[in-house]
């Protein structure tokens, strides 16, 4: 199957499956933008374009620290994942012990606040965090964010982990006092909820993805037991739920289409404050089977990944078409706009004009 790019963006296509287990031809868009640093100015095409991400990655070691993209060859997404891979940045560059961030899309917002370096101490009148340490700007990612292993005590079976966000830090299950002593917190809050208890139950906050293996999106993944390999390996379980392809939290989920909107950023930007209008853009796909009519389909925008401090943001593209036997049955597929030359070419190669041979007297 010949792949053709008419398109600036990057694009590629994988093979997936519905729970059904019928397999699907994904082709994917993806295109990187510049944020615009004055206000109401167009977002424009970046010179460079990131590439298509094949493997999850994360801000440190795969599966002990954050993740930072998540590979972009998803069979399919109902809702629009919204990421943010930012820092805050205190109200004109004066250090501050907190500061609130958040973003705005159309009607849609979130917010929680950011807080200097603390760490848990333990004395006579139990454990309390320490004063938060100034600061101008401050990463957030999962890992700064509420959560954590306990892992310490002596009996791997008094071990514990907190499975909305295993890689975050502040939780302890066991206040012993040297193991809590030193220990960071987390450096963001939700709003009206300070973090005051190492054994405390509080959302972590952060803008980035959620690891595949955390509560809840791992109970997504549908259920693989022993029946599972017995009956239905190698199929998606009966339970597997398509939201599980979703890797934005639950409250950055936007409903589709997306695009068009006013995007506000709130002290994730040096100047504090930066708004631009998302472009709004259906990739057209089309899919030329060698058998049977031209399929016109349409991709919608299914991720937005934003970066302030890259000064970019990628939007991605997604559509999915059944396989009726195999990929072979495909000859081509057209991402973009063509001419109208090389559609008359097109139809010249694909419908030739028949060629009668004279006798030769």
């Amino acid at each position: 199957m010949e792949l053709i790019n008419a398109t600036r963006m990057v694009t590629g296509y994988t093979l997936g499956m519905e729970p059904s287990g019928r397999e699907l031809l994904v082709i994917v868009i993806k295109g990187t933008f510049r944020i615009p640093a004055e206000a109401g100015a167009a977002v424009r095409l970046h010179e460079a374009q990131l590439p298509l991400v094949t493997a999850d990655l994360f801000h440190g070691d795969p599966g002990f620290s954050a993740p930072k993209y998540e590979m972009d060859f998803a069979p399919v997404k109902r809702r629009c994942d919204v990421i943010l891979n930012a820092s805050a940045h205190a109200p004109g560059g004066r250090p501050v012990e907190r500061t609130r961030v958040g973003v705005r899309i159309g009607d849609w917002v979130k917010g929680f606040a950011v807080v200097g370096v603390r760490v848990w101490e333990a004395g006579l009148a139990g454990v309390r965090a320490t004063p938060p340490v100034p600061f101008t700007a401050m990463p957030i990612t999962y890992d700064r964010a509420f959560g954590g292993v306990d892992n310490r005590h002596e009996d791997p079976g008094q071990h514990a982990a907190f499975m909305r966000n295993p890689v975050g830090c502040g939780f302890h299950r066991h206040l012993r006092d040297r193991w809590l002593e030193g220990a960071p917190l987390p450096n963001t809050e939700e709003p009206g909820r300070p973090v005051t208890h190492p054994h405390g139950d509080y959302r972590p906050m952060s803008f980035g993805p959620v690891g595949r293996g955390w509560e809840p999106r791992h109970r997504l993944a549908g259920t693989y037991d022993q029946r599972w390999l017995d009956e239905v390996f190698p199929f998606l379980p009966k339970d597997f739920d398509e939201r599980y392809y979703q890797c934005a939290p639950a409250d950055q989920q936007l409903p589709l289409p997306l695009g068009d909107q006013p995007v506000t950023l709130l002290n994730l930007t040096p100047d504090g404050r930066r708004s631009f209008t998302l472009p709004h853009f259906e990739a057209p796909v089309h899919v030329f089977p060698k058998r049977g009519p031209r399929e016109d389909l349409t991709a919608p925008l299914d991720t937005l990944v934003i970066e302030p401090d890259e000064e970019r943001l990628t939007m991605t593209w997604r559509v999915a078409r059944p396989i009726r036997k195999s990929l072979f049955e495909i000859a081509q597929v057209l991402v973009g706009r063509k001419g109208r030359e090389w559609w008359q070419q097109r139809e010249e190669v694909a419908f030739p004009l028949p060629v009668v041979a004279e006798p030769v007297e």
